[in-house]
């Protein structure tokens, strides 16, 4: 009886364990997030660019409208998703970059230039 009894707590001491332990999966989960600016050729903001994020897997498009210092901000991106970013402005489009599943940042900062020819 007291081997049972043992056993059921070292059973339970061991559950307890488990539900009290963060699970790393979970945390990833919540996501990255994407922030940065838009700027020109000469490193200034430009106001009322329009940054794209295409999730890569759905097609999916997220837009933002950058404000007078030209930043903007995607928060709680899927980590388990590429995505390709760019911004536009007056007909005229930055680089397109991308952020992989891969890599393993919380927080992603990118500028996005705009050269206007």
């Amino acid at each position: 009886m007291k081997a049972a009894t043992l056993a059921c707590l070292v059973l339970i001491s061991f559950c307890a364990t488990l539900c009290a332990s963060p699970d790393k999966k979970a945390e990833k989960a919540v996501g990255k997030l994407l922030f940065g600016k838009v700027l020109d050729g000469e490193d200034n903001p430009i106001p009322d660019a329009v940054v794209y994020v295409t999730n890569t897997r759905s097609r999916a498009v997220k837009t933002y409208i950058v404000g007078k210092d030209g930043a903007y901000r995607f928060p709680a991106l899927t980590s388990a998703v590429d995505y390709e970013v760019y911004a536009q402005f007056n007909g005229h489009k930055s680089e397109t970059k991308s952020i992989s599943q891969f890599d393993d940042r919380s927080q992603v900062y990118l500028v996005l230039k705009i050269h206007e020819h």
